[in-house]
């Protein structure tokens, strides 16, 4: 979201209006006037303060599949924004990562959706996706995620800037979580100093590219082949996904950006095409997220690759220990 300095400054009314708001909704939260509700299962939120992407869906992925190695029954809450039929793209790619092992629910009603699942099955955990706004739902620990390749100095709320509330709200956060930590030299270092401090940091890991319409077999950088390469996705941070490419050693000739979680039209699609062609690429190549908005859609003339990615947390012992604790600790207790 960038507007310029005429725009941000007509905006300026509604930001201090919108801050206003939700100062005044944190705080009846935090006294007790509006009663959050209490799941039996540990509640974990995952969450931001700004519109656009952090990396919140990889992180609910990775803290899924530590939950799962470890015995754990786990359930998924996720508000399936721009989706339909209590599903989203977001929540379609989560399925695809981890078939069959987790549970979903989908809603405005976190609580409902959560209280649906566990009455019908015992759940351990739950995550919270998206959740640092949900103030409805009490949760065990909150792990709020900030992109240190786009800083927050001097951003303003919404609607003039990307803040959903002002950074002062960052004291909820029982861990922050600095993602994208491969895009800042020194980032690493910098926490490593930190470590009396429930702060960590999140790298971009790539796993592999599946072909678009394939199986799940993951291929190297070198086996997808030289290209070049057009690159589309539809991200709340397109520019992480670009840079990601290049320093995966991919040759990109060209790229588009559309709106993020785009449902890819045939029209789209064609665009796409045209522009890849005039570009003389060999190749595409997406996100996995991207990839559940494009539907049945075919690019006959050239592959479309999905490059796969996880996270690497660091120093992970440490963050592991805490969700250990909170596990412990259990529902309704303080971390």
């Amino acid at each position: 979201m960038s507007f310029s300095p005429l725009m941000r400054t007509l905006l300026w009314p509604l930001s201090v209006a919108y801050g206003a708001v939700v100062r005044v909704r944190a705080w009846l939260y935090a006294q007790g006037w509006l009663r959050q509700r209490r799941l039996k299962g540990t509640v974990i939120s995952v969450g931001n303060l700004t519109v656009g992407g952090t990396g919140k869906t990889p992180m609910v992925i990775w803290l899924a599949e530590k939950f799962l190695a470890e015995g754990k029954r786990v359930a998924i809450l996720s508000r399936g924004y721009r989706g339909a039929n209590g599903t989203s793209d977001e929540i379609e790619l989560m399925k695809f990562r981890l078939p069959d092992r987790v549970c979903f629910g989908a809603g405005k009603n976190r609580f409902a959706e959560g209280h649906r699942l566990e009455s019908q099955q015992p759940i351990d955990v739950f995550i919270l996706d998206d959740g640092f706004q949900h103030l409805q739902l009490a949760c065990d620990l909150n792990i709020l995620l900030m992109d240190v390749s786009r800083p927050l100095a001097g951003e303003p709320l919404l609607p003039a800037g990307r803040l959903r509330e002002p950074i002062a709200a960052m004291s909820r956060a029982n861990l922050i979580v600095f993602t994208r930590a491969e895009s800042a030299s020194g980032t690493l270092e910098a926490i490593g100093k930190l470590h009396r401090y429930p702060v960590f940091a999140a790298s971009t890991r790539l796993l592999g590219f599946r072909r678009f319409g394939g199986d799940i077999t993951l291929l190297t950088a070198e086996e997808i082949g030289a290209g070049p390469f057009f690159a589309f996705c539809g991200l709340g941070n397109p520019d992480a996904f670009f840079r990601d490419l290049t320093n995966w050693g991919l040759t990109i000739c060209d790229q588009a950006i559309f709106s993020d979680h785009r449902r890819y039209t045939q029209r789209d699609i064609s665009a796409i095409k045209q522009a890849a062609k005039r570009a003389s690429a060999n190749a595409y190549v997406t996100t996995e997220k991207d990839a559940q908005n494009l539907g049945t859609v075919m690019f006959d003339e050239a592959q479309l690759y999905v490059a796969v990615i996880d996270l690497v947390v660091v120093p992970e012992a440490d963050f592991r220990s805490v969700l250990e604790r909170t596990l412990e600790t259990g529902a309704g207790a303080a971390v």
